[in-house]
């Protein structure tokens, strides 16, 4: 069939028909496209799968030649230091690039008043794209096939930090050396004389959890100390859980006298639940956290953690987008930072026979 100049361009099918193959009118769809309020949810489910079904790309209502270009950082939330630390080295990278820097914190949530109203193919992403994103940035994100497959469709380029889960074949991410960084704080406390060594960590389907496990169960192989499956707990990466998972282990007819803790947040759990049962960090325990956030510094006693680069990889992440966004793919579609231990107040040799 041979569509008239009203009906496509080269970037594909105009406005016209996708209002005709969604049976609205054209400004009724184009209130969709541009995020307006004022249409039925029924209505806009039907032009939103209209948009995507004929491949609709959602036009920059600026002028992208006169504009600087524009990156889009989306996150899971902003309440953390966390995702403070990979704004800092995003926004220092953007800054001499020369980019601008969108920050977009729960873009997969419902909004507010309307639980029911269904969400278009690309889970929120069609709003990246209608203001003239040049490419996306996604922290801890876990995206659905069909949001991959939306992001391919509209040919956005787009990187992943530390990505919760293990990407599709050819995404590409950055993160840290995760496993490495379990070796090297059982290591650490294995050199202090510690064997009951237990393992707080994070959900079990979390690509950075079950690698830092994995690396803890490395050295303890390879220090010849036997596994033992009990002192393995999981939460899920807050205090409140790391708390409970703490007085589980202490609970044990053998409890352990260290423990290294996927992350500094979960570690301020593990302290407290310490402090309840009136034990002290690390005369009675020792305590080895996960990334060097501030909380690590200010904790009583000082946290012995493993540094995971966040700036560094979120500036990494920046400099692979801005080529991708030129055109040239990475040589690889996986970089990982190194990590470090970095030795503080709550590690000290066992107490206990």
């Amino acid at each position: 069939m041979v569509r008239t100049a009203s009906e496509s361009t080269s970037a594909g099918p105009t406005l016209a028909v996708v209002a005709r193959a969604a049976g609205v009118s054209v400004p009724t769809a184009s209130k969709v496209v541009n995020g307006r309020e004022d249409v039925a949810p029924e209505t806009r489910r039907r032009v939103a799968e209209a948009l995507d079904r004929l491949g609709y790309v959602r036009r920059p209502r600026f002028d992208t030649a006169r504009a600087p270009r524009l990156v889009d950082l989306v996150v899971h939330s902003l309440e953390s230091s966390w995702s403070g630390a990979v704004l800092h080295g995003v926004e220092e990278a953007a800054y001499d690039a020369g980019l601008e820097v969108v920050v977009s914190a729960g873009l997969n949530r419902p909004r507010s008043g309307s639980p029911e109203q269904p969400r278009p193919e690309g889970g929120g992403l069609d709003r990246l794209v209608i203001r003239g994103t040049s490419g996306i940035l996604f922290n801890l994100a876990e995206l659905t096939a069909a949001q991959y497959a939306w992001l391919a469709r509209h040919r956005i380029p787009f990187v992943l930090i530390d990505p919760a889960v293990e990407p599709p074949p050819g995404v590409v991410s950055v993160g840290a050396t995760n496993w490495q960084g379990g070796v090297t704080a059982t290591e650490h406390l294995l050199g202090l004389g510690h064997e009951r060594i237990a393992v707080v960590a994070g959900r079990r389907r979390r690509q950075c959890s079950g690698a830092r496990v994995a690396g803890y169960r490395s050295a303890l192989a390879a220090a010849g100390v036997r596994h033992r499956p009990e002192y393995v707990r999981h939460a899920g990466f807050d205090r409140a859980t790391a708390r409970r998972r703490m007085r589980e282990l202490l609970d044990l007819p053998v409890p352990p006298t260290s423990v290294f803790v996927c992350s500094d947040a979960m570690a301020l759990g593990v302290y407290e639940a310490l402090a309840e049962r009136g034990l002290t960090v690390p005369r009675d325990m020792s305590v080895v956290g996960f990334d060097d956030l501030p909380e690590a510094r200010w904790a009583t006693p000082a946290l012995t953690t493993v540094r995971q680069p966040l700036s560094e990889m979120a500036a990494t992440a920046l400099r692979l987008l801005l080529r991708m966004m030129d055109g040239h793919r990475p040589e690889s579609t996986r970089t990982e930072l190194s990590t470090r231990l970095v030795r503080r107040a709550s590690t000290a040799p066992p107490s206990l026979p």
